[in-house]
């Protein structure tokens, strides 16, 4: 049974200007706003909205995957092992890994019963 974590959804954080005919310079990012006349700063309406704290998940929620696991690198055969005792942990192997490495830790996954989340990575 596959459990399908919903988490809340947030508007896109933009910069002022953003989108503008006038302004295709301004990037799609976030910079918090810091001048004495800011519209988005002094949150007047129709100028989008502004990181907040209420935008943040739950800590049940916080990192977890869609499929409600959460992600552990792993960089060594002690580190995967270390996830045969721990429930609701999927592996996601380490940028690093050499393709030899990352064989060898995928039998040892496949034997030990632990689900890898980058398994074709390479």
């Amino acid at each position: 049974m596959i459990i399908m974590v919903e988490k809340k959804r947030h508007p896109k954080f933009r910069v002022p200007n953003y989108g503008a005919k006038s302004m295709k310079r301004v990037p799609a990012r976030w910079r918090k706003q810091r001048g004495t006349d800011n519209k988005l700063r002094i949150e007047k309406s129709g100028y989008g909205a502004t990181p907040k704290i209420g935008y943040k998940n739950p800590n049940a929620l916080r990192f977890a995957r869609p499929d409600g696991l959460r992600g552990v690198l792993v960089h060594n055969e002690s580190e995967l092992l270390a996830l045969q005792k721990a429930e609701g942990r999927i592996a996601i192997f380490a940028h690093g890994l050499s393709s030899r490495k990352r064989v060898l830790l995928q039998k040892l996954a496949d034997s030990n019963g632990i689900k890898i989340a980058n398994r074709s990575g390479r």
